[in-house]
């Protein structure tokens, strides 16, 4: 068995530079370079805003936490997105190969006004809110987040769902030069790619569901999906696709990664539920990043009161 032994550096830990300014300045200094060469390559180069910039939000404290949040460096250095890689520093380590812009996302299907919103028209179609939320990983870990975003509703409204729309389906991007992880065999396992999620169209349109910008009040990590995410808070993690390039409205229900990968361990709901274990492991309690005793897992992960009703005479059991 290989044991991986702790490093210990010979410099107080107080010298050295946080994460957070590490990776903003490194961003920083990147775009400033595209800044100075895009006059020489023309209007195709102009520069990406660096992950990490400032970004503006009024909290929103009717719908947020009172709890304090995860350290930043644990919430941008432990994180779960395959398309980087399966290991949890992966995506940290990884995710300088991202490129945010130019970026669009799709909305299609069942709508009236099917069309592709550039991100910067959607950083500016609605209020930024900051919500501080609850993320549950089905691994029976758990963060508190400061996210940046709006409700996905108001981007849903815009293209007019038909009577016909019963589910939305995310997808996100494909590109293995930018997402190592989707090389087949590189790492091992994969995913079918694109990564694909889905909701019911009352859970997309419920006031929780965030259309996910930022976190931290600055945008998104590319470790953490940037540009832009959907957050469920009341769902397990994986259900918050990152990176998003396509949004598909559906009458039919959505086949989803994992469920098509692994159909007993994960449902399509995948709401947070004690009571329902994973094949391998309880769901029974969590690990909150940064704490050392486990606390109970809350139904809904603690959002019961908002959402239970939009499960009124479903087996959870069966509906996992």
């Amino acid at each position: 068995m290989l044991i991986r032994v702790p490093w210990y550096p010979s410099f107080p830990w107080s010298e050295v530079t946080p994460d957070r300014l590490y990776v903003s300045r490194r961003s920083f200094m990147a775009g400033t370079a595209a800044a100075l060469l895009a006059p020489a390559l023309g209007e195709a180069a102009a520069p990406a805003i660096p992950a990490g910039a400032p970004l503006k939000a009024t909290r929103n404290a009717k719908l947020s936490l009172d709890e304090p949040p995860t350290k930043f460096e644990s919430a941008t250095t432990y994180n779960n997105f395959y398309e980087f890689g399966t290991d949890k520093d992966d995506p940290s380590r990884l995710g300088h190969t991202l490129k945010t812009r130019p970026w669009a996302l799709e909305v299609s299907g069942l709508c009236a006004k099917p069309r592709k919103f550039d991100i910067e028209e959607l950083l500016k179609m609605a209020p930024l809110e900051e919500r501080v939320y609850s993320l549950r990983c089905v691994e029976a870990w758990s963060m508190i987040i400061p996210w940046i975003g709006f409700p996905l509703s108001e981007l849903l409204k815009r293209v007019e769902p038909t009577g016909q729309a019963k589910y939305v389906e995310f997808l996100t991007l494909v590109d293995p030069e930018q997402f190592p992880g989707q090389k087949r065999g590189i790492f091992g396992f994969s995913l079918e790619w694109p990564y694909t999620e889905g909701l019911r169209m009352d859970e997309a349109l419920h006031p929780l569901t965030l259309l996910t910008f930022g976190m931290y009040g600055q945008a998104l990590p590319y470790q953490n999906g940037a540009p832009v995410r959907v957050i469920i808070p009341w769902k397990y993690g994986f259900k918050s696709g990152k990176s998003l390039v396509k949004v598909r409205l559906t009458a039919d229900e959505p086949k989803t990664s994992w469920n098509v990968a692994a159909p007993s361990e994960y449902g399509f709901y995948s709401n947070v539920n004690p009571a329902v274990d994973h094949p391998r492991w309880s769901q029974a309690t969590e690990r909150r990043i940064g704490e050392f005793r486990r606390r109970k897992t809350q139904p809904f992960n603690g959002y019961a009161d908002q959402v239970a009703s939009l499960y009124t005479g479903m087996d959870l059991k069966k509906y996992y």
